[in-house]
Order: structure tokens, then C-alpha cells, then sequence
């Protein structure tokens, strides 16, 4: 299966996501919050990144309930900009 590019937008949501989760986790270690999650350390560290801006939503909502973070306020914070142009 061919994955296409992903446009400028996904790409910001994707960098907002990952700064959010980075302000969530605090002075938690990556280990502790991506375990916790049932993820890799890796995974997390790419979507802090930004270098995974589209995560499959069972991990987004994992990292979210590990952090404490409710899902429409994770969609909130990720779609800001974008509501603020509409």
C-alpha cells in the first residue's frame, strides 16, 4: 500500500500533538510514559517529534490516559490553528 505525502496541515497537527504531549509528560521519563502506555519508547519519541504526525488513535488515546489528558482535549489543542482560520 502506497501512503501519501502528508499535507502541510497534518504535518503542523502532528507538531502540535507532539508538543502537547511533551508539556503532559512533565519531568516523566519517556521509558515510564511509553511503557505505561503500551508503546515503544521510540514511537513516543517520534511522535513528540512530529515525526509520526498521524498516530493510529489507539495510541494517541493511550498516551492520553497515561498523561491524564482528556481526548477532546488533546483534538482541542491539535486542531487550534485550524479553527482559528475558519
Amino acid at each position: 500500500m502506497v501512503r501519501l505525502p502528508l499535507t502541510s496541515e497534518e504535518v503542523e497537527r502532528g507538531e502540535r500533538l507532539g508538543a502537547l504531549l511533551r508539556r503532559a509528560k512533565g519531568a516523566r521519563s519517556m521509558l515510564e510514559v511509553a511503557l505505561n502506555a503500551g508503546v515503544s519508547p521510540e514511537t513516543l519519541r517520534k511522535i513528540e517529534t512530529g515525526r509520526i504526525a498521524t498516530p493510529a488513535f489507539p495510541t494517541i488515546a493511550a498516551l492520553a490516559n497515561v498523561l491524564g489528558l482528556s481526548l477532546d482535549m488533546v483534538w482541542a489543542e491539535i486542531n487550534q490553528l485550524e479553527g482559528a482560520l475558519r
